[in-house]
């Protein structure tokens, strides 16, 4: 896969676009396609996606990350990220999961082994000119954004994505931070890249203020956006300005109706993400484990020299169909529920079976991993698919940029409303049910809504800023800039002087009667017509937490539908996370056809699998099962595991260079003007109606934090003060360039008071708590369970281990840090802190502190011993004398020791302390 080889599968497309185009232009009247320019780049995508699908994901990989030269006057440079950011990441990562978590995503450690050289690097992408001008002036730069770049999770990288960025960074007169190497699926899946984004934003916070940064994703990224501001704001990490969520893709369950319909004004392949059978992908399912262990064990005992030769069905299998289904089969939304002897259909990830579905009277159970980024089971977890978090309230203020055309498009608004309006859009009970004694309830009531500006584009595609030389993408990176101008203005109390281009904006020339027409409408002020504002103009009023619009392709807006008219508000809670007919379907279709296709491709993969299991594999220690994709538990011993040095791709300089064609000419007719530009001025004073950016919490959440010492106020010369973004129970005012160490000791002055910080402390590997130990199971039930042949582990669990990564989901548990430290010696050495589901499962209820030591003191039982869990046998009991009244149990185990100091992080400021001052 090359600059040739796509060129030549792309030409044909691009040339019967360009004919059919202008041979028949009726059926694109009042379509974005109406414009050539949109209609040859939807239709190049398109074409190259479909190619793409016939090679493996690593041929793919390496297009897509080649080296791309950027313009002259673009200003980039590359950094390394230094290795504390990312342990510090991997904490705050370990700390949202939770100890549990922490077993059902496979372990601690694998998730954090990179390839050898590929140390975790960014880019900074400013307009050469604005550099000058910063430098000239002595300006550090109080405009950042950090952006994430999309790809399905799997492919993609900066090179690809720079014309975009250093757009986004023209228009806001802002430095882009851009991650350049977070690591990609399926051979780093879920937490990997989530890990690293943590990691570049950690690192920004010590060299840029809070209030100075907006974040920015597409499609994936702004998944991956979401995920990030939750654990922020969960782990008491200083959040930014705002966010800019661009095609976000959060639901990878695809459970909302648009990813069922047929979306042709879309380029994203309906059926999903199909590639050639490699190594990475797709990773084996349970009964080609079965084959290749089955093989392997005959081959080992024999001490000869023959092979499993799977059969062609065996090749080509990855869902099982059952055309006679027992009577009474349903589709049951439990976790492994059975209805006697009759197995029930299976629609809800993270059951600990394997997925399955009634469709037109047969059980289609569904054996391969369906989406890259995570195994089948992870897919609904809160951190994979946000819309399942609890709650999205809380953020900063949000732009959701959203297609009409797009197949994701209602995920994408129900984002939106529940951000909005946490309370009205909770999880379905299956998933509020996963966490023990409504923890994930109590979530949904803890934050006040989120300020969310929801733009849906009639008829785009999506993340249509992809096509920057089209118009309709002009106007949407000009509602990006105006957001962005007003969030950062907001957060620094300040204006934002921004550049007002559209007089030199090549785009904005009329080339047909109908734009002049359009123009001349929007310019009489005839009713209902009001053009998208320019950066720097006055953001529109927010209405109940939202400014709702509606965006034709000439940037005019009308009010957006009614919630009840809007398909993705109209789900019911039970139907959303849950597997659906119509995408299950189109995957069927597709799956059957690349896997007859490539069955002698997956047959050779099988055979190369049985070889390497045979030779071992690197270890990572007890309680490391990465997933079956995972490049982590595919480690052979003296392999290279290097990444290949980037090439120069033509292609995609070519492609950069058509996205970057509009920039440039703008620039160029700036030079050539008699006059400077005109600028306007973002004002904290728009957007009326928004919430205070750190009124975060409502009162429930206030009360569930309730025993947190509140920060006190600091006020430092010729300084601002603003809310405590740490996200404190009280809504003091401190300066927001404190240091979060002068912060922790402020806080820590009053004895007998916790901790605010979140991070997970690294607590000593011998530690002196005394434990409890009751029969319950350990991380060597992992060891215990993996399959062996002669003293030859598998790298990962077949079916029926439900305690594999790929068998099993998380749930994501957030909460405040216990005064106790609750784990067992186990957990101690393992370095995970503890979270609040344990505490509650210890007192019997969410309630607070002292609520839970009047319900534990009348529920000790007579005999003097205690009781956990649900049994109240002996086998669940220890003697009251080994128990402390403030001692509470995880998992039936009871300790007692107090929580070392958590570790914690600095804030950019011009005085910040040194990392030895904080030590």
């Amino acid at each position: 896969m090359n600059t040739a080889t796509v060129g030549a599968a792309v030409t044909p497309a691009v040339i019967e676009t360009f004919l059919t185009h202008y041979l028949n232009r009726k059926p694109l009247a009042q379509k974005p396609t109406a414009h050539i320019s949109y209609d040859e780049g939807i239709h190049l995508i398109r074409k190259f996606l479909i190619y793409a699908s016939h090679h493996t994901v690593e041929e793919i990989q390496r297009f897509t990350s080649q080296w791309v030269p950027h313009p002259h006057w673009v200003k980039v440079d590359e950094l390394k990220i230094a290795d504390e950011y990312t342990t510090k990441a991997a904490q705050a990562v370990q700390e949202q999961l939770g100890h549990h978590g922490i077993e059902k995503v496979g372990g601690k450690t694998w998730w954090q082994w990179r390839r050898p050289g590929s140390e975790l690097a960014a880019e900074w992408i400013e307009m050469r000119v604005d550099y000058q001008e910063r430098k000239r002036t002595k300006n550090p730069g109080t405009r950042v954004m950090l952006y994430v770049h999309g790809g399905a999770y799997f492919f993609g990288s900066v090179d690809e994505h720079r014309y975009q960025m250093q757009r986004h960074a023209r228009k806001l007169k802002a430095r882009v931070f851009a991650r350049t190497r977070y690591r990609l699926a399926p051979q780093f899946p879920f937490p990997c890249g989530l890990h690293d984004c943590l990691a570049a934003y950690l690192y920004l916070l010590t060299v840029q203020d809070p209030s100075h940064i907006i974040l920015a994703g597409d499609s994936a990224g702004g998944g991956m956006v979401v995920s990030m501001m939750v654990i922020l704001r969960d782990r008491g990490i200083p959040l930014p300005a705002g966010a800019i969520l661009i095609s976000p893709w959060c639901d990878l369950t695809h459970s909302f109706p648009s990813v069922a319909g047929d979306n042709p004004l879309d380029y994203v392949p309906p059926y999903g993400f199909q590639q050639k059978p490699s190594a990475s992908w797709p990773p084996p399912n349970s009964d080609d484990m079965l084959a290749i262990e089955e093989g392997l064990v005959q081959s080992l005992s024999h001490n000869d020299h023959s092979k499993h030769h799977p059969s062609e069905t065996d090749a080509v299998q990855g869902f099982h169909v059952d055309t006679h289904p027992n009577a009474g089969t349903q589709n049951a939304n439990a976790a492994s529920r059975m209805n006697g002897n009759v197995p029930t259909a299976n629609t809800i990830p993270g059951s600990g079976r394997d997925l399955s579905i009634m469709i037109d009277g047969q059980l289609v159970e569904i054996k391969d991993q369906i989406q890259m980024y995570a195994s089948n089971h992870l897919i609904s977890h809160p951190l994979v698919s946000p819309i399942l978090q609890p709650s999205l309230g809380g953020l900063p203020p949000l732009l959701i940029q959203t297609g009409g055309g797009e197949m994701l498009r209602d995920e994408q608004i129900y984002l939106a409303h529940k951000a909005a309006n946490p309370t009205k859009y909770p999880p379905g009970d299956d998933f509020l049910d996963e966490s023990p004694h409504d923890h994930n309830r109590n979530q949904v009531n803890r934050w006040k809504p989120t300020d969310v500006q929801l733009q849906v584009w009639d008829d785009l595609c999506h993340v249509a800023p992809t096509l920057s030389f089209t118009r309709p993408a002009k106007y949407m990176y000009r509602s990006i800039a105006q957001f962005g101008a007003w969030a950062l203005a907001r957060a620094q109390k300040t204006e934002i002087e921004i550049l007002d281009d559209d007089d030199v904006s090549v785009i904005s020339k009329s080339d047909s009667e109908e734009d002049d027409a359009t123009a001349e409408k929007e310019k009489s002020g005839d009713a209902g017509y009001k053009a998208v504002g320019k950066a720097g103009d006055a953001l529109p009023p927010f209405k109940d937490h939202m400014i709702r619009e509606r965006v034709d392709r000439h940037g005019i807006i009308r009010p957006l539908e009614p919630e009840s008219e809007l398909p993705g508000c109209s789900l019911l809670p039970s139907e959303i996370g849950v597997i659906k007919e119509g995408p299950v379907k189109k995957w069927m279709t597709a799956k059957r056809e690349w896997d007859t296709r490539y069955a002698s491709a997956k047959r050779r993969v099988q055979k190369q699998r049985a070889r390497e299991l045979a030779q071992g594999y690197q270890q990572f220690g007890a309680g490391e099962v990465p997933p079956p994709s995972a490049l982590a538990g595919r480690r052979k011993t003296g392999a290279d595991l290097r990444e290949r040095k980037k090439e120069r791709s033509w292609g995609m300089s070519l492609w950069s260079l058509w996205g970057s064609k509009h920039d440039e000419d703008a620039i160029k007719l700036e030079q050539e003007a008699d006059k400077a530009p005109e600028t306007t001025l973002a004002s904290a004073e728009d957007g009326a109606g928004a919430r205070p950016l750190h009124d975060t919490k409502t009162n429930q959440g206030k009360l569930l934090d309730k025993g947190k010492k509140p920060s006190n106020s600091r006020s430092r010369s010729r300084r601002r003060t603003v809310t405590d973004q740490n996200q404190t129970e009280n809504q003091d005012e401190v300066d927001e360039n404190t240091p979060a160490a002068d912060l922790l000791t402020v806080k820590n002055e009053k004895p007998g008071q916790p901790s605010d910080n979140h991070l997970a402390p690294e607590f000593a590997a011998n530690g002196t708590n005394p434990a409890i130990l009751l029969k319950v199971p350990t991380n060597e039930e992992y060891d215990l369970k993996r399959p062996k042949a002669d003293g030859i582990a598998f790298p990962f669990s077949i079916a029926g281990h439900n305690a594999s990564a790929s068998m099993t989901t998380l749930t994501s548990e957030v909460g405040i840090p216990p005064t106790k430290d609750l784990r067992t010696k186990e957990v101690m050495e393992s370095g995970v802190s503890v979270n609040s589901a344990d505490i509650h499962a210890a007192a019997g209820t969410g309630s607070s502190s002292e609520e839970a030591k009047v319900m534990r003191e009348n529920e000790r039982p007579a005999d003097g011993t205690v009781v956990f869990g649900k049994g109240k046998g002996k086998e669940n009991s220890v003697p009251m004398s080994s128990v402390d009244s403030e001692k509470v149990a995880e998992n039936g185990q009871v300790v007692g020791a107090e929580r070392p100091p958590l570790e914690t992080f600095v804030t950019a400021a011009s005085n910040f302390p040194t990392h030895s001052t904080i030590a």
